[in-house]
């Protein structure tokens, strides 16, 4: 064997040695993209249907028509819960998501009203607003109102 002949078998050997199969490294890669899609929690929303302004008005009402048979919610500017029931004598504060809740099941216990009236402050944040809607919906309230006021709109 003369010397070309061992280097042309030197390259053949190592160029044989550089070439990577990629296929462990593709199915590795599917089974992770399946593993994350199956494992992803997705998160289901709910949605308010709103009807455009002007639509299905056919006159105003006061606000003391609204509250009429309704449960009430007042939230505050300072984002501090009101609920009122038509059993209650006085509106009762509530602090909390959770305790609203309580408060709610308390106002619609033994057949109480299915009609709910949220009055948010307009300095109110958006979170307790959807809050209230949320636990509204939560209890079982058939007619959900929403109505926002500024400070001296009403006397509360």
């Amino acid at each position: 064997m003369n010397l070309p002949d061992a280097i042309d078998l030197q390259k053949n050997k190592s160029g044989a040695e550089d070439e990577l199969d990629l296929t462990p490294m593709v199915d590795v890669t599917f089974l992770l993209l399946i593993f994350f899609m199956i494992t992803a929690a997705f998160a289901l929303q709910k949605s308010i249907e709103v009807p455009p302004v002007g639509e299905g008005v056919s006159e105003s009402q006061s606000v003391a028509d609204l509250e009429q048979d309704s449960i009430v919610i007042r939230i505050d500017a300072d984002n501090v819960y009101w609920v009122g029931a038509p059993r209650w004598e006085a509106e009762q504060q509530s602090f909390s998501k959770q305790d609203l809740l309580i408060k709610l099941r308390e106002a619609r216990e033994n057949n109480g009203p299915v009609r709910l009236l949220v009055q948010a402050d307009g300095d109110s944040r958006h979170e307790y607003v959807v809050a209230a809607l949320d636990a509204g919906s939560g209890v079982g309230m058939e007619e959900i109102q929403l109505m926002s006021y500024e400070e001296g709109d009403f006397d509360l």
